[in-house]
């Protein structure tokens, strides 16, 4: 799991989970585990988060079962609807997490294919290889695929990388859902009115 900011830099990376393990076990147990590290989002804000995770206080996630990812939205079909067009603004503000992994991936190849070393190797490789990221990126080295992504926002070095897609398993109810799908639903309603 790991949360970056708008300039491409990872802020907080939990590391050594299996593949298969469900993004919101992963979540709740970061926030219980580095309760005391976790940049919880302040109250008011959230961070934008894909539909693996819930849509809860201080997570916004988009609308399930509709399309999501930009590169759907390239191939000519517009958002039609409210659920379309706020799917396609968060995206297109999400899009900098699918930027950053993108990035990260095509510099570090190893983390494409990753040898079998054992896991507790593997998590001080990938952290390695975020922490080399940062760096690069924060001491504005020159780096052909940041250039890439800072002159077009849209460009993604390795689509196919996605960091999930639009299918998820299903999250029970919390009392917190409620209020943000109030939050998601004044955005959706919002974009709808200043479109039109």
């Amino acid at each position: 799991m790991a949360v970056c900011d708008f300039d491409m830099r990872f802020t907080f990376v939990v590391a050594g989970w299996p593949g298969s393990e469900h993004d919101t076990r992963i979540l709740n147990d970061s926030l219980v585990k580095y309760a005391d590290k976790f940049p919880t989002p302040p109250a008011g804000t959230y961070y934008l988060v894909d539909s693996e995770y819930p849509n809860r206080e201080g997570y916004l996630a988009p609308y399930k079962g509709q399309i999501y990812h930009i590169p759907e939205f390239r191939n000519g079909q517009k958002p039609v609807g409210k659920f379309e067009v706020y799917n396609h603004a968060h995206s297109s503000l999400r899009n900098v997490i699918e930027r950053t992994f993108g990035v990260l991936k095509a510099k570090w190849r190893i983390l494409k294919g990753m040898p079998s070393f054992s896991p507790r190797r593997q998590k001080k490789i990938i952290i390695a290889c975020m922490s080399l990221h940062n760096y690069i990126r924060e001491t504005k080295l020159p780096d052909e695929e940041f250039d890439k992504c800072d002159e077009d926002e849209d460009y993604v070095p390795d689509e196919d990388l996605r960091v999930r897609s639009l299918q998820g398993d299903s999250v029970p109810a919390r009392l917190d859902i409620v209020d943000m799908n109030k939050v998601r639903d004044r955005i959706a309603n919002s974009l709808m009115s200043s479109s039109g």
